[in-house]
Parts: structure tokens; C-alpha cells; sequence
């Protein structure tokens, strides 16, 4: 049977973009001479593959291709890069795990540190808060024993004090007796109606009697250093009738202690005074000194 294809002239205006993957070569315009290709083949259908009889033997599959020397490679070269892989990821696990144990042994050893402070400063503390218990105990101490001192010092003092009150009031008691000695003699006195004297009879030093008794007493004068200018001290004598020195005191300064302690502690050595010429020693005499005469 014989196909007849008629021809048409067909006029085509349109334009269309058309994507694809894969670049494809456009097919020519159909002009009014070219005549239309004929429809392409219907594909033919798959013959299904025979079914096994039952009881036949399945056939062997087919024998795997064999391996060239690039394939052989190509496994080569991956299986390598995989160990390379397994390695780095190891040695990276590895590193990591070894960071982890720096990290750990570092952080031990920060705690240890931290620890040790906190030991040295509550040790420290409690030496500081010792010392000061010490110091605080030693300062109590020391006001204790100052207070003991004052307190030893209060009583001697106390104790001179009531020396010298007993040695006043002996000197009192020796005087008061003294005067009522005089008073009783006064019986027998021979002065005037105005005399204002306590003895029997007048009577007095002779004029040389006191420059005796200095120059007794001055040999026994020692002071030690120079003396500035020439002062004098006045010191009151008192004597009992043998000449025996009861008593002795400044009534006037030198204004200089030294002189007048040396002139004291002089009267105290020579203990007796002479007696005058008419054989009596005067009860009381006021004698000056000084270091030039």
C-alpha cells in the first residue's frame, strides 16, 4: 500500500525561548518548498522475558568485568586517602583528647594553687591575729609592772616622808624641851624690864667667833669644778652647849646648789663647834660662805 504526501504552504510567525539541560541545535523553518518530515516510528514494546519452567536450573550470572590497572589505582589512591582520613580524624580525636587532659591537669593545678593561697592566707591571719595577742598581752604586762613601779615609788616615798615628819617632830620635841629649860631658868635672870632676850644674862659672840668657826669649817669644803663669780650662802646653825651640831639648813641660797650642799655636807664633817672666849657656844649662829674669801 503506497503513502501519497500532499504539500501545503504554511506561513509561521511566532518566536519562543526554549530551555533545556542539555543544548539542543534548532530545527530549520519549514518554507513553502521543503515538504514536512513524515512522524517518527512508534518504539517497539518490550518482549517480557520467558518465565523458568518449573524444575530448570537458574542461569549463572554474568562474570564481573575484570579490573584494570587505573581501577586498581583509582582503589588504591582512595583506600589511601580514607586512611589519610581515619589518621588526620585520629590525630585531631588525639589533640583534642590531649587538650582536654592539659586543660583538666591545668585546671588541677590552678584548684591546688587557689587552695595553698587560701591556706597561707588563714595561716597568715592566724599568726597576725597571735602576734597581736602577744603584743596586746606584753602591753598589759608592761603597764602592769609601770603600775608597780609607781606604786613602789609612791611607797618609798611615803616612807621618807614619814622619816622626815618623825625626824621634825623629834627636832620639835628636842626644841619645845629646850625652851622649857630656858623658861625655867629665867628665874634667876638679871636683863632688864624691856630686854627681849631668854637668857640668864646678856651675852653674845665675841666679834672673831664666826670667822673661827669659817675657817674651821671652809678646810672641809669640797667642790668639784670651777665656780662662777663669787656667791654666798647663809646656812643656820644649830648647836647644843658642848658645841655638839644639832642641825643645819640654807636660809639663803647661793643659787648654786652645788656650793650650798658642799657647804652643808663641810659643817656636817666637822660635827663640833669650839667655844667662844668667854667658854660658851652660842645655841644658834647664821655663818656665810662663800668660795672666793
Amino acid at each position: 500500500m503506497a503513502t501519497r504526501w500532499s504539500t501545503q504552504t504554511i506561513t509561521v510567525r511566532a518566536e519562543a525561548e526554549i530551555w533545556s539541560s542539555m543544548p539542543e541545535m534548532a530545527a530549520p523553518k519549514l518554507t513553502e518548498s521543503a515538504p514536512m518530515p513524515p512522524p517518527p516510528p512508534p518504539e517497539p514494546e518490550p518482549t517480557p522475558a520467558p518465565e523458568p519452567r518449573p524444575g530448570a536450573v537458574k542461569p549463572a550470572p554474568a562474570p564481573e568485568p575484570a579490573q584494570t590497572e587505573a581501577d586498581i589505582g583509582l582503589i588504591k589512591k582512595k583506600k589511601k586517602e580514607e586512611e589519610k582520613k581515619k589518621t588526620a580524624e585520629k590525630e585531631k580525636a588525639d589533640k583534642a583528647e590531649k587538650e582536654k587532659a592539659d586543660k583538666e591537669k591545668a585546671d588541677k593545678k590552678r584548684m591546688e594553687r587557689e587552695k595553698e593561697k587560701a591556706e597561707q592566707e588563714k595561716a597568715d591571719k592566724k599568726a597576725k591575729e597571735q602576734k597581736a595577742k602577744e603584743d596586746r598581752a606584753r602591753e598589759e604586762k608592761e603597764r602592769d609592772k609601770n603600775k608597780q613601779a609607781e606604786a613602789d615609788k609612791r611607797k618609798k616615798e611615803d616612807a621618807r616622808k614619814d622619816t622626815q615628819a618623825k625626824a621634825d617632830a623629834a627636832q620639835s620635841e628636842a626644841m619645845r624641851k629646850e625652851n622649857i629649860q630656858r623658861m625655867q631658868g629665867l628665874a634667876g635672870a638679871s636683863g632688864s624690864e624691856n630686854a627681849t632676850g631668854t637668857a640668864l644674862k646678856s651675852s653674845g659672840p665675841s666679834a672673831t667667833y664666826a670667822g673661827r668657826l669659817v675657817g674651821r669649817i671652809k678646810p672641809n669644803i669640797s667642790y668639784p669644778g670651777d665656780m662662777l663669780g663669787n656667791p654666798r650662802a647663809e646656812v643656820e646653825v644649830k648647836v647644843s652647849q658642848d658645841g655638839t651640831i644639832l642641825s643645819r639648813r640654807v636660809v639663803q641660797t647661793s643659787g648654786n646648789k652645788a656650793w650650798d650642799d658642799a657647804v652643808l655636807r663641810a659643817i656636817d664633817k666637822t660635827e663640833v663647834f669650839p667655844k667662844d672666849t668667854d667658854g660658851r657656844v652660842p645655841s644658834v649662829i647664821v655663818l656665810g660662805f662663800r668660795p672666793l674669801d
